[in-house]
């Protein structure tokens, strides 16, 4: 088992926004975390990451293991470079007026192995042609669906082995959104564990192995992608019918 969540509680000062989660994901796996605006699905993943407040909650219960190891005295620097979670934030914040190649080169401040580095760079333009095409544009300038892929394309650049993304759909046009999902199975064919937190359901169980479903900060329901995927009450609730 990769990631354990066991039994969180979170809150933003006075109001709780986390109760009581549990939830784990196994190493080669994709899982998906589903639910409505306000369920709490970008907090968990801020959690995982031990993103400081106000950006992210105080845990004020519980406790998440990476590989068995407690994250809660993890710093969250370390997290990303010696654990090797990366997480895609909701709205990608990428820095708009830095080229491409300076926003991939970024997250490598920290490694030694320049070689590989630049394996690493040629396999994300692998993967993203259009970042090929644009390594030298400032990043404001991308479309939105460029902007998801170069978010996604620097959290690569990490080594990640288990990659969180929040809400990757978001203002995508359909052929680019299924085209970056398509591209997380492939990564997933290599090996990469992905925790996906994505509002639309359908397309997120089509992808991933097993779901489970937030609803103001608990989860309510969970179980492999097929079987949601054919439940009347996830079709009535999240998947449109």
């Amino acid at each position: 088992m990769m990631l354990r969540v066991e039994n969180i509680f979170a809150a933003y000062g006075r109001v709780e926004a986390l109760h009581g989660i549990s939830f784990h994901v196994n190493e080669g796996e994709i899982v998906t975390l589903i639910g409505a605006n306000g369920a709490g699905k970008s907090t968990l993943l801020k959690s995982i990451m031990r993103l400081s407040p106000p950006e992210a909650p105080v845990l004020t219960k519980g406790n998440i293991f990476f590989e068995n190891q407690s994250l809660l005295a993890v710093e969250p620097h370390d997290v990303v470079a010696r654990l090797h979670i990366a997480l895609v934030p909701e709205g990608r914040h990428i820095f708009g007026n830095l080229s491409v190649m300076d926003n991939l080169i970024l997250p490598t401040w920290t490694r030694k192995d320049d070689l590989a580095v630049s394996r690493d760079m040629e396999r994300i333009f692998e993967l993203f042609p259009r970042l090929a095409e644009r390594r030298n544009q400032r990043s404001d300038t991308l479309s939105g669906g460029e902007q998801q892929m170069l978010a996604v394309g620097r959290a690569l650049m990490t080594r990640c082995r288990l990659l969180l993304l929040d809400e990757p759909s978001t203002g995508l046009a359909p052929l680019l959104m299924y085209e970056l999902f398509r591209t997380l199975q492939s990564l997933n064919q290599e090996g990469l564990t992905i925790v996906v937190v994505e509002q639309n359901a359908r397309l997120a169980l089509q992808v991933a192995s097993r779901g489970y479903v937030l609803d103001t900060g608990e989860i309510v329901a969970e179980g492999p992608s097929a079987v949601l995927l054919d439940d009347p009450e996830m079709k009535k609730a999240y998947l449109g019918g």
